[in-house]
């Protein structure tokens, strides 16, 4: 079961430290989940003093963290500060998509639309650089268009960029009717109701879309951490008795589901510090074996599945370097 309580929240933001305390390697994302948790369990200080703990050491993305940290003290009152982080963000303008949007939602979420709208601009201009963009950038953009259109600004380049990145059926102009937003904060049963009914009719045209199936995928636990997981958790010695057996076990199962005519198929490279966290993100214990394939299809979910089967002469899934058809393929 995911949180749903402040208190679950508490417990969940307290399983994460423990994590980050037996991985360092981790430390990072956990907090960041952790304070997310907390914020959620309603102790806005304690994930402020997480964030600012990450802060005073070595960080992979200082912006990001500061961006979390600014809409976090907003909400409990400290709006001056709020700002000032977010100035600086600003100043030191990270090549980062995220830490921007964080910075203007922020404003927008306090009816800042004006501030919100320059600071996703700053934004563009120093990130969309060439056709291709990241995912993240995109999002920016879709971002920007929202809170222009709040502020009934005329489309530029960029507003219709995001039109051009945008996929689905109903047009960003008509999802981000400032009508519409400010009918799904309103106080009024009739209107909350109709809006309702309104997005559940369109969910109905994206059925297909959400329902496309995620790669059926099995875990490969490298040597490594397949020793670790099961010294630390001997409960799953039955799933894997042996890592010789482990690797056959995965070849003879996707052949299995191959001849069942199962569509793609996937292996997903598992690891005990991510194992760890998504059996705190479940409120369950890592020795649960019903766990596994959990694990397994929310991995394949955020597109860590390698296909398989490799071409004959592609580099094994096992990772021995040498050829799958005279590796695993050859069995």
């Amino acid at each position: 079961m995911r949180p749903d309580t402040p208190a679950a929240h508490a417990t969940e933001a307290e399983r994460l430290l423990r994590t980050a305390a037996q991985y360092p390697g981790d430390r990072e994302p956990l907090f960041l989940r952790a304070a997310a948790h907390l914020e959620l369990a309603g102790d806005r200080q304690a994930a402020t003093t997480l964030y600012d703990t990450l802060l005073s050491s070595a960080t992979a993305n200082p912006p990001l963290i500061r961006a979390f940290k600014a809409a976090n003290l907003w909400e409990y009152g400290h709006e001056a500060e709020a700002r000032a982080i977010i100035d600086g963000i600003r100043s030191a303008r990270p090549a980062d998509a995220a830490p921007w949007e964080i910075a203007a939602e922020t404003l927008e979420a306090h009816d800042e639309l004006e501030a919100a709208e320059q600071t996703l601009t700053e934004a563009a201009e120093l990130l969309v650089t060439s056709a291709e963009l990241p995912h993240a950038t995109q999002s920016l953009l879709t971002t920007r268009h929202r809170v222009r259109r709040m502020l009934a600004l005329d489309h530029d380049d960029w507003d219709d960029r995001a039109d051009r990145l945008h996929t689905a059926e109903v047009p960003l102009d008509e999802l981000h009717d400032p009508k519409r937003l400010w009918s799904l904060g309103s106080s009024d049963p009739a209107e909350l109701q109709a809006e309702i009914t309104r997005l559940r009719s369109e969910l109905g045209t994206y059925r297909t879309a959400l329902s496309r199936p995620f790669p059926v995928a099995v875990l490969h636990w490298p040597e490594p951490e397949l020793d670790e997981l099961l010294a630390a958790y001997p409960e799953l010695e039955a799933e894997y008795p042996t890592y010789r057996a482990h690797l056959t076990d995965i070849e003879a199962s996707l052949r299995e589901l191959a001849q069942a005519g199962t569509p793609n198929l996937g292996i997903v490279r598992a690891t005990v510090p991510s194992y760890e966290a998504f059996a705190a993100s479940e409120s369950t214990h890592p020795s649960n074996a019903d766990l596994l394939p959990q694990y397994a299809t929310t991995l394949a979910a955020r597109g860590r599945a390698t296909a398989w089967p490799p071409a004959w002469t592609d580099t094994c899934w096992c990772g021995l370097e040498r050829a799958y058809g005279e590796c695993h393929g050859a069995e």
